[in-house]
């Protein structure tokens, strides 16, 4: 069986295809860098992080995006030898004006290089690049319309694609404006026995969420939807345990069966918050004699387990808990917060076994912040490090921080004032609020400090530790559900990073030394 959700912490928009005996599935990353998370499998029930395309500036320049902004819903296919991802970069995103650009990248290996970029449009966002059996090549994406008095989500487009010229030719075509759900997006198209299949993400992405299917017997249309519509929703079942049920991809494997992958959450108990963010779930699909899709087992609830395919089981070693910063790069399942881990700020080298941060701008800013982080991904969960830090002045901290976005984080940091000298205190940041919580004083004996970030559902607990055995309870027990992407209210997308982060205020860049990082589920 597969166990779902197969992709835990926030792993939003999958695009999932199969090249041979490989499957690999794409997923948004938003603001951090590098951007696109790709995923190998052999056999749809075990994933392991393989790679991110998009690792240079000429690709993806993210400084200045908003949170929640930059890579939404890469689309990933395969055709002749080439692999082709198409990716929307969001530069605005709240109020009715949003900036969307869209971008192709090739490469003829899944690990890179990729191409610079393709411009494509920015007209919408969600782009899929459809191969046709002439051929021909189309980008769909929805039409997002920000005048007054109109659905904001326009319907899907259509526009054809010239590799020889590397750009979009011919006229746009309105090809759906989707079902009665409304808020329709992530196109992706297939075609099946002379029909063409449309797969819509419609609802919103939040509780209202759900996959439709439509066909035609031309790419253009018109489309008719499924009259059992929708293929897969939550909705009117609050307590099922895959919430925002919605965003799908499906692809055939080598045998003829037919699979989803999909966006879904994980409330917390009798809260409606997400903390780990949008996960991805894998279901098995049966074509009915009608030739439409449903869940394998029928109803339209995704399944805590799936039926997996007739296809040997491939489990990948296990992630080693503890990174010694032993490597002379990251390693793959950090990333660093919308800038490249350049030398500027960053290093691995400057003192073999360590990880080296200068400290940069604040945890407010959209441009240059020193943060390296990884997904929470377990409900109950233990991040630990060892910090070595002797700042100056109160301008300069640094520490281990559990980060929505710049309005909501936790923050376990060491820093400097004139009445503790140098110290340790939590800092909290809710909608924005932010407030330092009393501090402990850290002798002058003491220069290397262990810090660790405890999560148990709801609950996160730091502690602080002198010697890395004998652990204190520091601040408060903290709300983890304040790192939910819909917290009060809040439009955000990514899920909660565990994170080593420094700042430098003052613009001196002083450096934190970090000798490890460890994350493990409890």
């Amino acid at each position: 069986m597969i166990q779902n959700p197969v992709l835990t912490g926030f792993n939003p928009d999958p695009s999932v295809i199969r090249v041979a005996d490989d499957f690999y599935m794409a997923v948004s990353t938003f603001e951090w860098f590098p951007g696109v998370a790709i995923y190998h499998s052999r056999d749809l029930a075990n994933w392991r992080l393989l790679t991110y395309p998009l690792n240079r500036i000429s690709q993806l320049d993210l400084r200045g995006d908003p949170s929640s902004g930059g890579v939404w819903a890469p689309a990933l296919s395969y055709r002749d030898g080439v692999f082709y991802l198409l990716y929307t970069d969001v530069k605005a995103r709240r109020g009715t004006f949003k900036d969307l650009h869209n971008y192709l990248v090739t490469s003829t290996n899944i690990e890179g290089p990729w191409s610079d970029p393709v411009y494509l449009h920015a007209r919408g966002f969600d782009p899929f690049l459809y191969h046709d059996d002439d051929g021909r090549k189309w980008v769909a994406n929805m039409r997002w319309d920000y005048r007054p008095g109109r659905s904001k989500f326009a319907g899907i487009e259509l526009q054809e694609y010239s590799s020889t010229e590397g750009k979009l030719i011919g006229p746009v075509d309105l090809i759906t404006f989707g079902s009665p759900i409304g808020v329709t997006e992530g196109p992706q198209l297939l075609k099946r026995d002379g029909w063409y299949y449309l797969l819509l993400a419609e609802g919103g992405t939040g509780y209202n969420h759900a996959a439709t299917l439509a066909r035609s017997r031309h790419l253009h249309g018109p489309y008719e939807y499924d009259p059992q519509s929708p293929l897969m929703t939550a909705v009117g079942d609050p307590a099922h345990p895959l919430q925002k049920a919605g965003h799908g991809s499906l692809v055939e494997t080598q045998n003829g069966e037919w699979y989803m992958a999909h966006i879904c959450a994980r409330p917390l108990e009798g809260r409606r918050l997400s903390p780990l963010g949008r996960e991805i779930a894998v279901q098995r699909m049966e074509w009915t004699e009608e030739g439409w899709l449903k869940i394998a087992g029928g109803g339209k609830l995704p399944a805590l387990e799936a039926p997996a395919p007739a296809l040997p089981v491939h489990p990948w070693p296990a992630s080693p808990e503890k990174d010694d910063f032993d490597a002379n790069k990251l390693g793959i399942e950090f990333q660093t917060l919308r800038i490249p881990a350049d030398a500027g700020w960053l290093s691995l080298s400057e003192r073999p076994g360590y990880l080296r941060l200068r400290g940069q701008e604040s945890l407010a800013s959209w441009n240059r912040q020193s943060l390296v982080a990884r997904r929470l991904r377990h409900f109950r969960a233990e991040a630990e490090t060892c910090l070595e830090f002797e700042p100056d002045n109160f301008n300069q901290g640094a520490g281990l921080v559990c980060y929505s976005d710049e309005s909501d984080y936790f923050y376990l940091r060491v820093g400097y004032d004139e009445e503790l000298g140098r110290h340790a205190r939590v800092v909290t940041c809710k909608s924005g609020a932010y407030e330092e919580l009393e501090g402990v004083v850290l002798n002058e004996s003491e220069s290397r400090c262990y810090l660790m970030a405890a999560f148990d559902h709801d609950r996160l607990q730091f502690r602080l530790s002198t010697d890395g055995s004998a652990w204190t309870d520091i601040g408060p027990a903290l709300d983890a559900g304040q790192l939910s992407d819909d917290y009060e209210g809040k439009l955000g997308f990514a899920g909660t990073m565990i994170g080593l982060c420094v700042q430098d205020l003052s613009g001196t860049k002083k450096h934190a030394d970090f000798d490890y990082f460890s994350y493990r589920s409890v």
